[in-house]
């Protein structure tokens, strides 16, 4: 029996999972929560402490220990994946001079304007390969935004990291910038590292946009590598911590949405919906793909060595769910038990699903959320189910804009902690998409991060052999051809409204809705 750990650090706790790679079983898991600071002078604010991170991972690693029975000692690697962009500013000693600024923290969104702006004017490759815009989620206009409201601090900062390299890094008591781990999923996602131009986009254009970025390439040091590679060996001081085995492989990190397409079996020719507080689309592709206009990251070996990884998303999915169901004091279960028998388009509502704003494919963060068609029969159950197409319609177009670039995909499959608990939500997907969703019939969260562990521990050669062994089945949901022809119509009004309000089309808002009466009184078929 060889036992593997993987942790997956999410928006609001860490989940840690042990699984026996001899015959696929989890064999314990546990979650223990890190508190999000919000600010409410400041609701563009997101940030979370390293202390906090580290401690909620020794209480849960413990605590999947004794669930599972086990001595820690026996667990022969661990893995870890996070949020990204979630980037923390350090000092020489690689200790902290501030929070995170967490993936939804989005006040750099001025930095990252001015990134994209001179990487446009100035013809700079990376920008295409970011899809042609910089985010304000991102790791360079984070770094800028801190360097510019914390001047006490400058001369104190040696470099930043992502949060999965910090965690790496941390377990394996690195202190030298040198010697850093740098996953290459999350810097080339982020920082616009790759390989076609040498690494990351060249010192001077960093220079050009701000002097407070002069130098900083040579501070982004450390070796990079993909999660198949060793990133270092557990310390004797966190092996304690964790009640572990000292010296046991700790690989690269990587995004979690990233392994946790891997955790769900994705394959080159899948889309991976990584359906969570917000929704990360992970693609895996031909290396050969070219870039796409608002696609916002396409980089080779992210995901799957000798692949071109492509990501996109939307910035609020869960979330939104959630903000739904409070405002009407309920909660998202039981407005979804209220929507089972709705029929595609029934309630007369069209959602655009903006209200954090727009990843894919617009990419801005100052557009706000749109329900257009109320009436005053309407309820919260309806909002929440003309949300859910929103999101499966947004997806068809990011997956539709996937496709310019060369991609051809097999199937869809529906991951996250979202799909197994709402059937309805699969289900609409398949028919506003017409293609089979599959939907893991366990969770894989921190599946992924056991299969680079086990990878790392020797227990299989490669991804796929461990994939075939660790992921759990899925369920398949078929797209009803009835529903898919009336969605039909509605995506038609979707992506019209979306391009129009969005700025990138024009819309006759005049005929938006009698068009949207028409399905709430079913003379759509």
């Amino acid at each position: 029996m060889t036992l593997v750990a993987g942790a997956d650090f999410g928006t609001l706790s860490v989940r840690v999972t042990i699984m026996d790679t001899d015959d696929g079983r989890t064999v314990g898991s546990a979650a223990a929560p890190y508190p999000l600071k919000r600010s409410a002078e400041d609701p563009l604010l997101g940030q979370q402490a390293h202390d906090d991170h580290m401690r909620a991972l020794t209480e849960a690693m413990r605590a999947a220990i004794a669930a599972a029975g086990i001595d820690g000692h026996d667990i022969a690697a661990f893995a870890a994946d996070t949020t990204g962009s979630s980037v923390v500013v350090v000092d020489a000693a690689l200790q902290p001079l501030d929070d995170y600024y967490l993936w939804c923290d989005h006040r750099a969104h001025g930095e990252a304007a001015e990134i994209t702006a001179l990487a446009r004017a100035e013809g700079l490759e990376a920008i295409d390969w970011c899809g042609g815009v910089y985010s304000h989620e991102w790791g360079y206009a984070k770094l800028l935004h801190f360097l510019r409201h914390n001047p006490e601090k400058r001369d104190r900062v040696a470099t930043a990291l992502e949060h999965c390299d910090m965690v790496a890094a941390t377990l394996c008591g690195i202190t030298e910038i040198k010697a850093l781990p740098r996953s290459v999923c999350a810097m080339g996602h982020k920082w616009m590292w790759s390989p076609r131009w040498g690494g990351l986009p060249p010192q001077d254009f960093l220079s050009r946009v701000d002097p407070l970025l002069d130098g900083i390439n040579d501070k982004l040091a450390g070796r990079f590598g993909d999660s198949t590679e060793i990133a270092g060996h557990l310390s004797a001081d966190w092996a304690e911590r964790m009640g572990l085995r000292a010296g046991i492989p700790i690989p690269f990190g990587a995004f979690d949405a990233h392994w946790d397409a891997i955790g769900s079996g994705c394959r080159i020719g899948d889309v991976v919906n990584v359906v969570g507080t917000s929704t990360c689309i992970i693609a895996v592709g031909d290396p050969a793909t070219t870039p796409v206009p608002g696609i916002c990251g396409a980089v080779p070996g992210s995901v799957i060595p000798g692949a071109m990884g492509i990501e996109a998303g939307q910035s609020a999915t869960g979330d939104l769910f959630e903000a739904i169901a409070r405002r009407a004091g309920s909660d998202v279960a039981s407005l979804s038990r209220e929507i089972v028998g709705h029929g595609p388009g029934s309630t007369g509502l069209l959602r655009l699903v903006w209200d954090n704003g727009d990843r894919t494919v617009l990419v801005r963060s100052d557009l706000g959320g749109v329900t257009l068609g109320w009436d005053l029969a309407h309820t919260a159950a309806d909002e929440l189910h003309a949300a859910i197409e929103g999101m499966a319609m947004h997806v068809r177009l990011i997956i539709e804009r996937m496709g310019e670039g060369g991609l051809s995909f097999r199937r869809v499959i529906n991951a996250g902690g979202i799909p197994q608990k709402n059937r309805v939500l699969n289900q609409v997907y398949a028919d506003v998409m017409g293609v089979e969703v599959h939907v893991p019939a366990s969770s894989p969260v921190g599946v992924g991060a056991c299969i680079f562990a086990a990878i790392a521990a020797g227990a299989f050669p490669d991804i796929a052999s461990a994939q075939a062994r660790l992921c759990p089945q899925t369920e398949v949901f078929r797209p009803n051809p009835a529903a898919h022809a009336v969605y039909e119509r509605l995506y038609a009004l979707f992506t019209k409204v979306y391009h129009g309000l969005g700025g990138t089309g024009s819309c006759e808002l005049g005929a938006v809705l009698p068009e949207l009466r028409r399905f709430r009184l079913g003379q759509v078929h």
